[in-house]
């Protein structure tokens, strides 16, 4: 017989996808698919399941369809509907708990994914240039997504110690973009206008949501070489992009602010619920955020098919013209570029420029 999938979070986009993805699998009989509210998209064949995960019914549907592999993605950021942070939290934090309570005493679980996020290793001045899987953050993330990511991580952690006969795979995605992203960061770069914090440019990592739904379908399988994908492994494409990088391609233009005042400004716009300006988005369009993608591609054996940049010009296709075309931006960062230095601006009489403005290279990340 075949794999018996239960997915979580199914109502979200990103779930449906991977639902209707999964089912095609030819090593899968079945899928569950699970969320406290009914998914407005088609689910195919899949058996959809109205439950909240935070109640003890998940551990029901576990024995009753003797579930064998868990693929846990409702762990998130944004909450379906316009619910409060309060219910985020309980369904990202409390929910995970009741499941891996669930988990541990379920026979026929075999295999559990997590979705999880780089988030964990927040953003700070002192950070490294690269976080690998092992990597301590300098400073742990206070509050919001960030840290629901943390403790839903250290329960895994508890978990796989008492079920060493489960194999865990958690996967952090760097930021997910694409034509669909339900993100804080997707909906930063949907605004007219791009508040940016004065002084810093912040770099930045992509994944693309076609290499999300491939590596969470990779990681509900045994590796092909007959090995359990099991482990912690960031994911994310290739290369990075300086957030004066991505406004330039979106056409957008930037308001450089102090700090303080973007933060009065995130909150005034939090508050009309145009965008999420959370403490932790300030951290990462501050001080930024680059990871290792070594072991996906040496253990997990996963390459993305998107890069950085090319995940974000897809999405910024999506998203249409910006007030700025990006190719009369350029032309004019050019010409600025190509004018005579400034006398006294430099050790060579002028300043130091070049064809993009004098930013800083990009860095790859792998």
């Amino acid at each position: 017989m075949g794999k018996v999938v239960l997915v979580t979070g199914a109502a979200r986009r990103l779930g449906g996808r991977f639902v209707r993805r999964i089912q095609r699998d030819p090593q899968v009989d079945r899928v569950i698919a699970v969320d406290a509210v009914t998914p407005e998209h088609p689910l195919d064949d899949a058996g959809f399941i109205q439950a909240d995960i935070r109640q003890p019914t998940i551990a029901r549907l576990l024995a009753e369809y003797s579930v064998d592999t868990v693929v846990h993605l409702d762990v998130t950021g944004i909450a379906l509907g316009g619910g409060s942070r309060t219910a985020l939290k309980e369904t990202n934090v409390i929910g995970t708990m009741q499941l891996l309570g669930a988990c541990q005493k379920s026979p026929t679980v075999q295999r559990l994914v997590v979705k999880s996020s780089t988030n964990v290793y927040g953003s700070a001045p002192r950070d490294p240039a690269v976080f690998t899987e092992t990597t301590p953050p300098k400073s742990l993330p206070s509050g919001g997504f960030a840290k629901d990511t943390v403790e839903v991580e250290g329960y895994v952690r508890g978990f796989a110690r008492r079920r060493p006969d489960v194999a865990v795979c958690v996967l952090r995605f760097a930021n997910i973009l694409g034509p669909g992203a339900d993100s804080p960061l997707a909906s930063y770069f949907s605004l007219p206008v791009l508040p940016t914090v004065l002084g810093y440019d912040p770099r930045l990592q992509f994944v693309h949501e076609d290499d999300v739904i491939e590596v969470l379908r990779l990681g509900a399988h045994d590796a092909a070489r007959g090995t359990l994908n099991s482990g912690t492994f960031n994911i994310a494409g290739d290369g990075v992009l300086l957030l004066s990088q991505c406004a330039r391609r979106l056409g957008r233009p930037t308001v450089p602010l102090l700090l303080p005042a973007l933060s009065w400004a995130g909150a005034a716009v939090r508050t009309l619920g145009v965008t999420d300006f959370s403490p932790e988005q300030l951290r990462l369009l501050t001080h930024g955020r680059v990871v290792a993608t070594n072991q996906m591609r040496e253990t997990l054996g996963y390459r993305p098919t998107y890069t950085t940049a090319e995940t974000f010009a897809d999405f910024a296709r999506s998203r249409g013209p910006g007030l700025l075309p990006p190719e009369a931006l350029a032309g004019a960062v050019d010409r600025i570029a190509g004018l005579p230095p400034l006398s006294g601006g430099g050790p060579e009489g002028g300043m130091s420029g070049g064809p993009d403005g004098g930013r800083l290279p990009t860095q790859s990340a792998n």
